[in-house]
């Protein structure tokens, strides 16, 4: 078993019921999904940008991105309906929590200036939202073989129903958050 999903079972849960007084363990919040995204506008000019973006989210992921098409044409930005302008990943089970202790214990302490993330990222429902600027602070990209530096959007969704709820959660997961 994953050491992280070993943790939540053993410590997390019996901690995150105690503080919060859950009569049932089916109300303890637990992480249900981490969508990354990536969105390269580039790819309306050249079609390899995309490829390389799918290729360094699936080295990070483990999993083949899915490539998102635009909803609608927007003149100002030169964009068709239907054109590939991005990818995104859905991380759920095991894999979500490889990934979660690869960012939280490997690749947000690589980053410049580190001092910890906002706090204040919820979207009150429980849901957190973190913005990377580049995707070099993983270890598992090779900055030699990388060709443009692009970020990515990670969003770290959880069952609770507040934001308290979600941030203990985090918190207890090793979530970095600044003072």
């Amino acid at each position: 078993m994953n050491r992280l999903k070993e943790q939540y079972q053993n410590e997390i849960a019996p901690a995150m019921q105690e503080k919060f007084g859950y009569k049932n363990v089916m109300q303890i919040p637990k992480l249900d999904k981490i969508v990354i995204n990536m969105g390269v506008g580039e790819a309306k000019d050249n079609a390899k940008v995309l490829e390389n973006a799918v290729k360094d989210l699936e080295i990070i992921s483990g999993q083949k991105p899915v490539i998102t098409k635009a909803k609608k044409s927007i003149a100002n930005f030169k964009i068709r309906e239907g054109l590939a302008i991005g990818c995104k990943v859905t991380l759920r089970g095991d894999r979500m929590y490889d990934f979660l202790d690869r960012l939280v214990n490997l690749s947000l302490p690589r980053v410049r200036d580190f001092r910890g993330v906002s706090a204040d990222s919820f979207d009150g429902r429980g849901n957190y939202a973190l913005g990377l600027k580049e995707q070099l602070i993983f270890p598992e990209i090779e900055y030699d073989k990388v060709d443009k530096v692009r970020g990515m959007d990670v969003i770290i969704v959880t069952t609770a129903k507040t934001d308290e709820e979600a941030r203990e959660l985090l918190r207890f997961f090793g979530m970095p958050f600044a003072k």
